[in-house]
C-alpha cells in the first residue's frame, strides 16, 4: 500500500509518502513542504498548495491519501487556514478517485508512539526509528505528514474489517421495519 499523508498548512504543508503493510517494515518514498508566502492573496495561496500536491500525486501515484482531521483550535485564522489546506488536499485526491482517510492528531500519535500526547519531537523520533531514516524530517510538518501515512497503513486493516463487518449486519438491521 501507498500512502500520501498530508498535514495540511497553508505556510506550510507537509507531505510524506510510505509504502508498505502493516506488520512489515515500512519504506519512506519522499517527503517535503509545499510552502506559500504568508503575505500572497488567499486564493493563490490555494492554487500553490493544489499545484504541490499534484506534483506529489503525479510523481509518486499513491493509492490513498491520508489527511490530518482539522481540529479546534483557539486561534480562529490558524483553524481556517489549515481547514482551506485540507480540503485543497480532499480535493486533489478526489478529483483522481484515490480514496481519503482523515486522521485525528491524537490518533495519529498514538498509532506512532504509543500515546495519544506525544509532542511533536516524539512522534519526529519514533517516525525516523520506524522508517530507518539517519535523522528526523525537518519542519515538524513533513514528520508529521509520514506519521499520518504510517498510522493509515496500520490502521487500515482493521478499519476495513469493520466496514466489512457493518455492511453485512446492515441489512439485517432494516429487516422487518416500515416506513
Amino acid at each position: 500500500m501507498r500512502v500520501l499523508g498530508v498535514d495540511p498548512g497553508l505556510t506550510r504543508c507537509g507531505v510524506g509518502v510510505v509504502e508498505g503493510v502493516a506488520g512489515r517494515p515500512l519504506t519512506m518514498l519522499g517527503v517535503g513542504v509545499v510552502r506559500t508566502p504568508a503575505d500572497a492573496d488567499l486564493g493563490h495561496r490555494l492554487v500553490a498548495v493544489e499545484q504541490g500536491l499534484e506534483r506529489w500525486l503525479d510523481e509518486h501515484r499513491p493509492e490513498f491519501v491520508a489527511v490530518e482531521r482539522v481540529f479546534s483550535q483557539h486561534n480562529v485564522r490558524t483553524v481556517m487556514g489549515t481547514a482551506q489546506a485540507s480540503a485543497v488536499a480532499m480535493l486533489c485526491a478526489a478529483r483522481r478517485g484515490i480514496p481519503v482517510a482523515l486522521h485525528t492528531p491524537s490518533e495519529v500519535k498514538a498509532a506512532v508512539t504509543g500515546s495519544g500526547r506525544a509532542d511533536k519531537a516524539q512522534v519526529g523520533a519514533m517516525v525516523t526509528r520506524l522508517l530507518r531514516l539517519a535523522a528526523p524530517p525537518r519542519p515538524a510538518d513533513a514528520a508529521d505528514a509520514l506519521a499520518l501515512a504510517i498510522c493509515h497503513i496500520w490502521r487500515s486493516p482493521a478499519q476495513s474489517r469493520l466496514q466489512q463487518a457493518v455492511a453485512r449486519h446492515a441489512p439485517h438491521a432494516t429487516k422487518g421495519r416500515t416506513a
